[in-house]
């Protein structure tokens, strides 16, 4: 077995090797305080693809918080939203650092034996899995780490505990190289790009030692790489198909339309295909895989040059230039709020629901529990992009994509307290040509506004792309990129704010990493194509609609006596049935006594209010109520003024006269107003009769 182990960022760290999974190519046991993520990579088979056929798994065991499953089968299912998220979060860093054409299958599973509430699993797990590649024998350019920043009260911390976290304006997980930065996914609270851009690169100094670390445990037990040699291609071949090739990609790359210009691809290869190859050949396949990747090295330089020698991008925009904006609110008549956001090609039609309470999402995370109120949805249909596809639930991508755009629009939200409902808001991708969940950041806000959200500020989103080449000794920064752009360029950096600062970013690069000034110029670059975008959204809604949606719920919050909950919810709940189902609202009791009464009708929830104030009300000194009068006593009335709150007027006080009998003044049954006189610690009320009568 071997440890390395330091304290880090006030706790004891380890990375161990060599006592656990050792059939696997590289195991690693990663602590931090009290959590414990195990860590596997296994390599398999070669498998014929395009892309690094990488899988990454990241799995929360219940037992690890000391809990068991609350499903029916007591056991763990598929995964939750939070691990998909995690399990992407460790693929994107990692995936480019295989070498170019790798395609040898690999799988890493980070799985959490141990959760300890203020370490981040998702944090250990993704510098686990750059451990387990890196000691392994699998080809990988590591080793690489991550961080969480975050800026509490002030001050930028690493790793900073979960609870404190809530408190932070700045939340950014950062991962990175010993030279340079690869990925960043996290929000802010509309924070200057200045002060975002230094929060990542004082993470990525904080974490070298973590690479350190790794590399230490790499000199101690790491394994010889095997030599991953890329399949040999006919030389020959490959110039008879760039001949003919060439001037006819220069000139379909240059096609405005996105499907117009990939028909006219399609077609060259097809071409390709009838000149070289022969039906049934042997070497037909291998023959028709030199096809696919002599014209994509084409379209890949082609696109290239267009930009480091001729200035120009594939659809003729400036690099720093907007594609055209359309938009439209209102557009759905039943939803309670909706948007058409049009950006190019890429098309967005995004709703916006306003639920109650008990509609809001239920989370049952390793440690505590809770309810999510806002939710985004982003779907992403094969039409889309004019494909035929199966219709399946969200993937991967689909749910990364939400949680980026929810992210970016949830701090813009009003106050639960002001603005007590639950928000849905879902984006459907009608068309897409890049930059899709940017899309929907706007189509989202916009839906928001049109719905009567009161919400801080509007958000929009763009992403930018980058191509650089090092041979010329040029780089160039894309705003607003194309599907083909992301495919052929360097980065896709989504960047989402208002206009104050940032509210969201998502950065990917395919290179080995990014200075300071490169990402200082694509925060700047994105701050001006904001801009741009929100003075056009202004256009269609400049201000948050001032009513709610007809259609949208009406929702009423009391704040009562926790002591009183049992009033309005009565013997076995009957009390809040009859009120449901008698005025036909949804009524939520919280147990510090919050009640949220919501229903769409306005007479039928007033009814549903006065009852539930009624039902709880707290008699008050000096008001005056008018009560029914439930026991004749000798020395006075017991009078109920409120549903199970009664008080007692004494003889003395019935009236100004002198009473000899109180039967002579009141019966049982009898409507009588009273004054409350006082309320001792008891609880026991005084009332008068003659006071009440005086002042009426």
């Amino acid at each position: 077995m071997i440890l390395v182990e330091k304290d880090l960022f006030g706790r004891k760290s380890s990375f161990e090797a060599g006592r656990i999974a050792k059939q696997a190519n590289g195991a690693v046991l990663v602590r931090s305080g009290d959590s414990l993520v195990l860590v596997t990579a296994v390599m398999g088979n070669e498998r014929e693809t395009d892309f690094v056929p990488l899988t990454i798994d990241y799995v929360e065991k219940t037992y690890a918080a000391g809990k068991i499953p609350g499903n029916f089968f007591k056991r763990e299912g598929r995964l939750s939203e939070h691990e998909t998220l995690t399990s992407r979060l460790i693929d994107r860093p990692c995936r480019p650092l295989f070498p170019e054409g790798f395609n040898r299958e690999v799988q890493v599973v980070a799985t959490v034996l141990s959760a300890d509430p203020d370490v981040d699993t998702d944090m250990l797990a993704l510098c686990g899995a750059s451990a387990a590649l890196t000691i392994s024998d699998i080809p990988f350019d590591g080793p690489i780490a991550a961080v969480r920043v975050a800026r509490i009260d002030g001050r930028l911390c690493i790793n900073a505990p979960r609870e404190e976290l809530n408190r932070a304006d700045l939340n950014f997980v950062v991962a990175g190289s010993k030279d340079a930065v690869v990925m960043v996914e996290g929000g802010a609270v509309e924070i200057p790009e200045a002060e975002v851009l230094d929060a990542l690169f004082f993470a990525h100094q904080e974490m070298q030692v973590i690479i350190e670390m790794q590399e230490e445990l790499r000199a101690k037990i790491g394994k010889a790489k095997i030599e991953f040699v890329p399949a040999a291609r006919d030389a020959d071949l490959i110039s008879a198909m760039t001949k003919i090739a060439e001037p006819q990609i220069k000139d379909a790359v240059r096609i405005k339309n996105k499907l117009e210009r990939r028909d006219a691809l399609f077609a060259i290869k097809e071409a390709l295909k009838k000149e070289f190859v022969k039906e049934g050949a042997e070497d037909a396949p291998e023959i028709e895989r030199t096809i696919g990747v002599v014209c994509e090295d084409l379209i890949y330089e082609i696109v290239r040059e267009l930009a480091f020698v001729k200035g120009e991008r594939i659809d003729g925009r400036r690099f720093d230039e907007v594609r055209p904006l359309s938009m439209e609110v209102g557009l759905l008549p039943r939803s309670h709020g909706s948007a058409l956001f049009t950006r190019g090609e890429t098309q967005a039609i995004v709703a916006a629901t306003l639920g109650v309470a008990q509609e809001a999402q239920f989370l049952d995370p390793l440690y505590g529990e809770g309810r999510n109120w806002f939710m985004l949805h982003y779907n992403f249909p094969p039409f889309s992009v004019g494909e035929v596809k199966m219709l399946r639930s969200a993937g991967r991508r689909e749910i990364g994509h939400g949680a980026l755009a929810e992210r970016a629009l949830r701090v813009v939200l009003p106050e639960r307290e002001k603005f007590p409902y639950v928000l849905r808001v879902v984006s459907e991708i009608t068309e897409s040509n890049g930059s899709s969940s940017m899309a929907s950041v706007c189509g989202g806000s916009l839906a928001l506004m049109d719905a009567g959200v009161p919400i801080k500020a509007p958000v929009a989103g763009v992403a930018m792309g980058l191509m650089k080449d090092k041979e010329r000794g040029k780089e160039v920064v894309l705003t607003d990129i194309l599907g083909d752009e992301d495919h052929l360029g360097d980065m896709d950096f989504k960047v989402c704010g208002t206009t104050k600062g940032i509210t969201a970013l998502q950065m990917d690069i395919k290179i080995k990493g990014l200075s300071k000034d490169t990402v200082s110029k694509a925060l700047a670059q994105a701050r001006t194509a904001r801009l741009h975008v929100l003075e056009k959204m202004k256009e269609a809604i400049d201000a948050p609609r001032a009513d709610l949606s007809v259609h949208a719920p009406r929702i009423t919050v009391l704040k009562i006596n926790p002591e009183k909950i049992k009033d309005i919810i009565g013997p076995g709940g009957k009390t809040i049935r009859s009120i449901v189902e008698s005025h036909h609202v949804k009524i939520d009791v919280e147990d510090d006594g919050t009640v949220t009464i919501s229903g769409t009708d306005r007479e039928q929830l007033k009814g549903a209010i006065a009852i539930c104030k009624s039902l709880t009300e707290e008699a008050e000194v000096g008001k005056i109520y008018k009560g029914v009068v439930k026991r004749i006593a000798d020395f006075g009335a017991f009078v109920e003024i409120l549903p199970g709150v009664d008080g007692l007027v004494h003889i003395s006080q019935l009236c100004d006269e002198k009473v000899r009998r109180v039967s002579d003044v009141l019966q049982e049954g009898d409507e009588v107003m009273v004054k409350v006189l006082e309320i001792d610690r008891q609880g026991k009320i005084r009332l008068s009769r003659r006071d009440a009568m005086q002042e009426g």
